[in-house]
């Protein structure tokens, strides 16, 4: 175990080095890699499962110290809810495998079952542990830690979640799709619908009172309070935390919520006003584009995210963002998921481009403006057209054959470059689909951006920036100990699958870079969930001329 009040090292100072490029963020680290269920443990600390991270860690209410209790590269790898015990055992749905886990108080892991397709919602009644599906038609399980058969209690949740043993001794839950709250007996029986029109709700939770309180996964951080015991009057408090997740009350009957979307761990009054414990952010970010008007927008696995010094705000919600690129007033962005979408921000308007594509990533916008995208689990770079129709633009392979397609970039005279990550290469593609080597013995490329006669690339496996001349060929190293990727020291495991049953899954992480139009680069430094913009240092023009 260890302290870790920054995300990527314990001192949290921004390390790069470079003689050409100064670096400075644009947004403050965000200490926590995402936050999802939130429990007490007996030591009185909050301990927040980390989706994305692959960790869970516990933070002081008092203080808002961070330390990593289950680390990224131990045997849990997507922890998405916790709870504990009588013993103090700590009990984990680890959603995308399929598992849950118990871990001791003495800190030793053992699997309770793989039987449970997208464990999510996870509670403890005493010594009997229960445990919910998110998954349409999922179920709603006991299990038995010392062995046995788990007992179905229930079925046909509509995407289960966070859900908490009531005072009137039943089990509460929510059907995420339905907008409803369930409860049944710990021993089974006939479920009731006790709530129904609930706000998006994604997870229950009772205070000292008994007075239910259903979290909304929505953009306005609403919560709904119902008096089901009491009056039955329902009440609405809209707290401005975008993305709720999950939320825990202390022994003064203190509300903390948690964000799926944006991390951090924050106070909530009963009357909506928030104090924050730990500091929100970006839980990625992936891409990085910026627009004509100077606005950066950051892709952030659940959202569409502009990160400022003051604060990281959200756009647009729910995405599953991982590649984008600005286009006049437009954004293009990818999903892994098999998606790519084209979002105005001025209206609002969402218009789906292409889907069922394998794992794309890195997009760009060619000189005829179609949209270029790295599909890189079909080893393929596409062409995205629109042909005018109510349906799915025309989708034109560029380059088959590929091995691992991250990123792309075009250059002034619409050459387009592509980096092969897994291969360490750097590659140009013809206008015949062929491919010509324009860098290799990369260590894990990623992100690409042109800037004058440079092409540049974020070697994430070396935590470096090289820039290739497109004109001569030179490679130089440009910028050292990048944060990005996992901490130092941290050996990443063999990543989870993309897909859990028929829901999203855990896309791989991606360090995008992008040039914006003042002759700087704007890069997603993912390992501290910041941007950071590299200005030339004096004497290192960059050959254009900024935008005015």
């Amino acid at each position: 175990m260890h302290t870790r009040p920054h995300r990527y090292d314990e001192n949290g100072e921004l390390r790069t080095t470079s003689a050409r490029w100064e670096a400075r963020r644009l947004n403050p680290p965000n200490p926590l890699w995402g936050s999802n269920g939130v429990a007490f443990g007996p030591d009185g600390r909050l301990y927040v499962a980390q989706f994305l991270a692959g960790q869970i860690s516990a933070v002081a209410p008092a203080t808002g110290d961070v330390e990593v209790v289950v680390p990224m590269d131990g045997p849990v790898q997507s922890p998405d809810d916790l709870a504990f015990g009588a013993d103090g055992s700590m009990y984990i749905a680890d959603l995308v495998p399929g598992r849950v886990w118990r871990r001791s108080p003495a800190g030793e892991y053992r699997l309770v079952s793989d039987a449970v397709t997208n464990p999510n919602g996870i509670t403890c009644v005493g010594d009997r542990l229960f445990v919910n599906e998110m998954k349409p038609n999922g179920r709603l399980m006991e299990l038995f830690p010392d062995g046995g058969d788990p007992v179905v209690l229930t079925e046909g949740l509509a995407l289960g979640n966070a859900m908490q043993l009531g005072p009137d001794g039943h089990l509460y839950y929510p059907h995420m799709i339905t907008g409803q709250v369930w409860r049944i007996p710990p021993d089974g029986g006939t479920p009731e619908v006790v709530a129904e029109d609930v706000h998006e709700p994604v997870a229950v939770r009772f205070d000292r009172s008994g007075v239910l309180h259903v979290l909304s996964r929505g953009v306005e951080g609403i919560v709904t309070r119902v008096d089901l015991h009491g009056s039955g009057t329902r009440t609405l408090v809209t707290s401005g935390l975008t993305g709720l997740d999950n939320a825990a009350f202390d022994a003064e009957n203190r509300m903390f919520v948690s964000s799926y979307a944006s991390g951090g761990v924050t106070e909530m009054h009963p009357d909506g006003r928030t104090r924050e414990i730990v500091r929100r952010g970006l839980d990625g970010p992936y891409g990085v584009t910026i627009d004509l008007g100077g606005t950066v927008y950051a892709a952030d696995h659940y959202r569409l995210a502009s990160p400022t010094p003051e604060e990281v705000t959200t756009p647009l919600l729910l995405p599953f963002a991982h590649g984008i690129t600005a286009d006049g007033e437009l954004l293009h962005y990818t999903s892994q998921f098999g998606v790519v979408q084209t979002y105005d921000p001025k209206s609002g308007a969402l218009r789906e481009r292409a889907r069922g594509l394998n794992r794309p990533i890195g997009i760009a916008v060619g000189p005829d403006g179609a949209l270029v995208v790295a599909e890189t689990d079909a080893g393929r770079v596409v062409a995205i057209d629109d042909d005018g129709s109510e349906r799915d633009d025309t989708v034109t392979a560029l380059a088959e054959g590929l091995d691992r397609p991250t990123d792309v970039a075009l250059d002034a005279e619409g050459r387009l470059y592509v980096s092969e990550e897994r291969l360490g290469t750097v590659l140009r593609i013809e206008a015949d689909g062929t491919t010509t080597v324009v860098a290799d013995g990369l260590a894990a490329p990623q992100g690409l951006a042109v800037l004058g006669d440079d092409l540049f690339v974020v070697e994430t496996g070396s935590r470096t920036l090289s820039a290739v001349s497109l004109t001569t060929g030179e490679r130089r190293t440009d910028a050292e100990e990048l944060p990005v990727g996992p901490p130092p020291g941290v050996v990443p495991r063999t990543e989870p699958a993309l897909f859990a049953d028929v829901m999203p899954g855990m896309a791989r992480r991606f360090a995008g870079l992008t040039a914006a139009p003042d002759g700087t680069l704007l890069l997603s430094a993912n390992g501290e969930g910041t941007v950071l913009r590299l200005t030339p240092r004096a004497g290192e023009g960059t050959g254009i001329q900024p935008v005015r």
